[in-house]
């Protein structure tokens, strides 16, 4: 459990809140509550959202693209509220609401003497995955999270993850040697790979647009062989439904420009497919393409 002396307040009074209702009341309270303020309170977060909805789905009517946004916000509170409460949860209650389509292809890199390189969107709620992964089927799962300031707030996540067996590494100079070892140990990569943090990453369409998203996942791919996997988490009425897509393998033949290039492009076009099957649970409320930034100004 996240230790109560070094986290900060509002870390530790969201966690608390969380602990002490059963979590079928506390995610669709969550849910609802921040639906209806984060749009009100977040307002410039909100506008940044409902430019993406609007690359994910250009149909979108102004009345539509509101309650899309509403949803994204609700989606992000069940989210925050489920990783709160997931150290508390018993292994039965994480089995009993969670499942998988596409499991065996993260089974079958792992035979190979491999760990797979899943990309996520921001959407719907990874760490379930992650905890069902690292308690239930006794999978090690290594991710890597931005270094969040100040560092007490990085401590008491990587001590959250840490409760349900996710290895955190912080993005760094030091990640990538630390990314190889978890590959070669089989361990499942987790990388929040839909924005580009670094602003020196692949250049790539993205829904429609030109922008970068991380070379990470494809230059791991390309030093170790393992391959990408574009994965999403999605929340399913009370459930949690993790769908894995078809891999993505290296040619370490290849040009190492071109082949990043080629790898980013595919997992880019996957990760759209997996966000316009759920629009409404994609809570990336960051600038992430070349005009955010411009319209940010």
């Amino acid at each position: 459990m996240p230790s109560r002396s070094k986290a900060p307040l509002s870390l530790r009074a969201g966690s608390l809140a969380a602990r002490t209702v059963p979590i079928e009341v506390a995610a669709p309270i969550a849910q609802r509550v921040a639906g209806f303020a984060g749009p009100r309170l977040m307002q410039s977060k909100a506008l940044m959202l409902k430019r993406h909805l609007r690359r994910a789905d250009p149909t979108l009517s102004d009345a539509d693209l509101g309650i899309v946004c509403r949803h994204g916000f609700g989606s992000y509170g069940r989210y925050w509220v489920e990783s709160f409460r997931m150290p508390n949860l018993s292994v039965e209650e994480i089995d009993r609401g969670f499942s998988f389509i596409g499991y065996e292809r993260i089974e079958a890199v792992r035979r190979s003497g491999l760990g797979p390189i899943l990309v996520i969107p921001h959407l719907g709620g990874w760490e379930w995955a992650a905890a069902w992964m690292g308690r239930i089927a006794n999978v090690a799962v290594t991710a890597v999270v931005e270094a969040l300031e100040p560092k007490e707030v990085l401590d008491w996540f990587t001590e959250l993850r840490s409760s349900y067996n996710v290895n955190v590494i912080p993005l760094g100079p030091e990640a990538t040697g630390e990314l190889i070892r978890a590959i070669h140990r089989t361990d499942v990569l987790c990388l929040l790979s839909d924005r580009d943090l670094t602003e020196g990453g692949q250049a790539t369409s993205f829904f429609n647009e030109d922008t970068t998203l991380p070379a990470g996942p494809a230059l791991l791919a390309r030093r170790t062989g393992a391959p990408i996997i574009p994965t999403a988490v999605f929340f399913r009425s009370r459930q949690r439904v993790c769908v894995i897509g078809e891999p993505i393998w290296p040619n370490k033949g290849a040009n190492l420009r071109s082949e990043v290039a080629r790898m980013t492009a595919e997992y880019a076009a996957a990760l759209e497919q997996l966000v316009r099957q759920a629009p409404e649970q994609w809570h990336l409320l960051e600038p992430n393409w070349p005009s955010d930034h411009q319209n940010h100004r």
